[in-house]
């Protein structure tokens, strides 16, 4: 079980995720706050302080990518994870491992396919927030 004062942010334009992922991530012991934008998850982010904000990359409007980065830019957020969702990826190893190598290269935790069984997502945000 986690550790329940962790929450978690869902920055995702389509409902139907963040309702989904919301569920799960609850049954498993988290805080669960989302939004549907990258300004609001911004503005979420600086209220709340989450200890993780889960960010679609390509939403309406302000892209993930760009939220993300002002989070990370943003003193008062320091420490704060960001791992990307996607829709996109190639699932073979190699483009995953160039993938990773990239979203760490920015200083971001990872990403997450919105297509991975959902235990494997539930266990990959324990992993990331544990270390």
């Amino acid at each position: 079980m986690s550790d329940v004062s962790q929450l978690i942010l869902i920055v995702d334009d389509e409902a139907s995720f963040r309702e989904i992922f919301s569920t799960k991530l609850t049954a498993a012991g988290y805080r669960i706050e989302s939004v549907e934008s990258g300004e609001q998850g911004i503005e979420k982010a600086k209220t709340l302080k989450p200890a993780l904000v889960l960010m679609d990359v390509k939403m309406g409007g302000m892209e993930g990518t760009k939220a993300a980065q002002m989070i990370k830019d943003d003193p008062a957020l320091a420490g704060t994870k960001i791992v990307f969702l996607t829709s996109l990826g190639d699932p073979s190893s190699i483009r995953q491992e160039i993938d990773e190598q990239f979203t760490k290269a920015f200083g971001f935790e990872g990403y997450i396919r919105k297509t991975d069984d959902l235990d494997r997502i539930v266990e990959a945000v324990g992993t990331i927030l544990r270390n």
